[in-house]
C-alpha cells in the first residue's frame, strides 16, 4: 500500500462511517509520518482503522470496504476496522498521531500512529512479521532504538513483559546491524517468546498467549 492508497482508504472509511476523523494502526500508519516508507514496510493491502470517536462504526467498516468486497476487488486494497485496544501502545499515543489530510482524503482526517508507537505495538504482538518490519524501522533510521526504550515504562503491561520487550528491542538492534558474511545465521533466527499477559487477566503473565492486549480484535498487519 502506498500513500495515496491510504489516502483513498481515508476517503472511503469517513464516507461509510459518516464521521470526520479516522485512527490508522498497524503497519500502514507509517505512511503518516514516512510518506515513502522501505519497500519492505510497505508490503500489506491492508490498513487497520477505526472512528476516533466512533470505535463501534469499526464494522461498517468491514462490511463495506473490507477484505473481499467490492471495494478490495475494485482497488486491490482493504480497510480492517478494529478500535483502540487492537494494538498495545505507551501512554500518550493519541498525542503523538501524526495526521494526513488533502484533497485525496476528501478533506477529511487521518490519524496515524507515531513510528516509535508503531514500533512498541510491534514489539508487543512480536511475530515474526512484526519483528521483521522492526528491523527495517531501525535499519532505516525512522525509529531510535533509545527512544523506544525510554517508551517501555509506559506500556500498558507488566514489568516481566516490559523487560520482555527491551530484550527484544536488544536482539533487533542487533538484527538491524550490517554483519560480515561470515558470523552466520540472522539473530532473528532463534524463537523469541512473544512477550504476552493472558487474555483473561492482561496483567498475569501467561505462557500461552499469542500476543499482548485485548483478544476481541485481530491484531492488525
Amino acid at each position: 500500500m502506498n500513500r495515496s492508497q491510504l489516502e483513498h482508504i481515508i476517503r472511503a472509511a469517513t464516507a461509510v462511517t459518516n464521521t470526520y476523523d479516522l485512527v490508522i494502526v498497524g503497519s500502514q500508519s507509517l505512511l503518516g509520518a514516512v510518506p515513502n516508507p522501505p519497500p519492505a514496510c510497505a508490503i500489506s493491502m491492508e490498513a487497520d482503522v477505526f472512528p476516533m470517536d466512533a470505535e463501534e462504526l469499526s464494522d461498517d467498516i468491514d462490511g463495506a470496504i473490507g477484505e473481499f468486497s467490492d471495494f478490495h476487488e475494485t482497488h486491490g486494497i482493504y480497510a480492517q476496522g478494529v478500535d483502540s485496544t487492537t494494538s498495545v501502545l505507551p501512554d500518550g499515543w493519541r498525542n503523538r498521531l501524526v495526521r494526513i489530510q488533502n484533497e485525496n482524503t476528501g478533506g477529511r482526517a487521518g490519524w496515524c500512529l507515531d513510528p516509535t508507537d508503531l514500533f512498541l505495538a510491534k514489539c508487543a504482538a512480536n511475530r515474526e512479521k512484526d519483528r521483521d518490519f522492526n528491523v527495517e524501522l531501525l535499519r532505516h533510521s525512522i525509529v531510535k532504538s533509545q527512544d523506544a526504550l525510554e517508551r517501555v515504562p509506559f506500556m500498558p503491561i507488566d514489568d516481566s513483559a516490559r523487560d520482555r520487550v527491551r530484550s527484544l528491542i536488544g536482539r533487533l538492534i542487533l538484527a538491524s546491524t550490517p554483519k560480515p558474511p561470515m558470523l552466520g545465521s540472522s539473530v532473528l533466527s532463534c524463537p523469541i517468546p512473544a512477550p504476552c499477559v493472558s487474555a483473561d487477566s492482561p496483567e498475569t503473565p501467561s505462557s500461552h498467549a499469542p500476543c499482548l492486549g485485548a483478544p476481541t480484535r485481530p491484531r492488525p498487519e
